[in-house]
């Protein structure tokens, strides 16, 4: 049998299993849900130079690259999650009749990767200091995309007139068998000049408030910058991750 570093990350043939062995082949993002990742591309590719279309078939053009990107992000047995090619990407999204675009692959999936291992760094700003290296570092034990489900904080912002997030991720990490889950509201944005050239991300990430240890983290942040503000003098932290 292959190492699982070789195969694909994702199951293209069937929905995701609930085994815990299939959760390991993926990688840290759920591909079901590309079609968020689409939408947010189709912005900008509105002049569709060549764009190949191939709505009637999971195929994905022969000219697309199969290499793998391996991540910054370690899994329980030791290993990296593994990202998806340019072609896995567009197989899954013509799986699921999102009507991909050759040219667009080599854009999504490069900022996919890079969004993924934004992710990670900001959770590993709420696991600094947590005792996690004490038994080689924090992993990533599960993922799961929730693009339907605003969360409570993305619902209240949206209820101040702020855009909602195009999608989001519960990620589960193992810190030395404490088991903690984390929510990623990702949110899409302009830096200003032509609209195709300056697409960002924000990523909202904090720890989920349904267990004492996400409480406790949330508490200490939040502890941590309102005296920061008071004596004015807030942590490079928190000046950086202020609003998560």
């Amino acid at each position: 049998m292959s190492s699982s570093a070789d195969k694909c990350p994702v199951d293209h043939s069937a929905p995701s299993a609930s085994s815990s062995s299939a959760s390991a082949d993926k990688c840290p993002v759920d591909h079901t849900q590309r079609s968020s990742w689409a939408s947010i591309l189709s912005r900008q590719s509105q002049d569709g130079h060549g764009a190949a279309e191939y709505p009637d078939t999971p195929l994905p053009p022969t000219n697309l690259p199969l290499d793998r990107e391996t991540s910054s992000i370690p899994r329980p047995d030791g290993s990296k999650w593994v990202y998806p090619s340019q072609a896995q990407f567009y197989a899954a999204m013509a799986r699921k009749n999102h009507n991909p675009q050759e040219v667009d692959m080599k854009v999504v999936v490069p900022i996919h990767n890079a969004v993924n291992e934004r992710a990670w760094m900001e959770i590993m700003k709420w696991e600094t200091g947590q005792g996690g290296e004490k038994c080689g570092g924090v992993k990533l034990v599960s993922f799961k995309g929730r693009p339907n489900d605003m969360s409570p904080r993305a619902r209240w912002y949206s209820l101040l007139g702020f855009s909602p997030p195009f999608d989001r991720h519960d990620w589960v990490v193992d810190r030395c068998g404490t088991r903690m889950r984390y929510v990623i509201d990702f949110y899409s944005g302009h830096t200003g000049g032509p609209a195709s050239k300056n697409l960002s991300f924000y990523l909202d990430v904090r720890p989920a408030l349904d267990s004492w240890e996400g409480v406790r983290l949330r508490s200490e942040r939040f502890l941590r910058q309102a005296f920061g503000r008071f004596w004015g003098q807030p942590s490079a932290q928190e000046s950086a991750h202020s609003r998560s």
